[in-house]
């Protein structure tokens, strides 16, 4: 899968008025080196957030396929549409890992995520909005590779737990393997009120 949307990525980045290319041929091919990170750091302004110096938050988003024994795979905000703000315009992407690499003397910075699509309005009892992962017509999780510049920042989800009972011994780093949807945490911080709610 990580070839093909990598190929699919440098397609679209030489060809961006071009509409989603369906075919791998028209792909084109990459042999470089390609570096891959566990890590990286979000620095972005939030005004409300006292902690920060001068209104600057940094935060670690992780992927890692172990942190204190055991996977880590962080959820983050992804900008689609600078144009809309809050959640109409984005959507949650899950970082499978980071990676960098060259490409016609060009380097990029990137993330191969899955996609966790959100409904076309928050939920009208808890105010959040719902976001389901995205999947292929057999059911396997849809991934692609995002610039990490598009990132805007970490993402918190809740799970939509339903009416069965959570097992006790349950753990808390199974739950984005384990439940279908989940809802985005508007109250996590004031940033994220802020940036949902605007």
């Amino acid at each position: 899968m990580f070839p093909f949307a990598l190929r699919r990525f440098l397609c679209l980045h030489n060809n961006s008025d071009l509409a989603s290319p369906l075919s791998i041929e028209s792909f084109p091919r990459f042999d470089g080196e390609i570096k891959v990170y566990h890590s990286a750091v979000s620095i972005f302004y939030a005004p409300s957030d006292l902690c920060g110096a001068g209104g600057m938050k940094r935060e670690i988003i992780r992927s890692s396929p172990c942190f204190q024994g055991h996977p880590r795979r962080d959820t983050v905000f992804v900008v689609l549409d600078e144009s809309k703000p809050g959640m109409p315009g984005m959507e949650i992407g899950r970082v499978l890992f980071f990676f960098s690499f060259s490409y016609r003397r060009k380097d990029f910075s990137c993330a191969l995520i899955n996609w966790l699509v959100h409904d076309n309005k928050p939920d009208e009892d808890t105010g959040m909005w719902p976001v389901q992962l995205e999947c292929d017509h057999k059911g396997v999780p849809n991934v692609e590779v995002v610039e990490v510049d598009s990132i805007a920042r970490a993402a918190h989800l809740l799970p939509v737990y339903g009416s069965a009972r959570v097992p006790d011994d349950f753990n808390h780093y199974e739950a984005l393997d384990s439940f279908q949807s989940f809802f985005v945490n508007c109250f996590v911080d004031h940033h994220a009120h802020e940036f949902l709610t605007s």
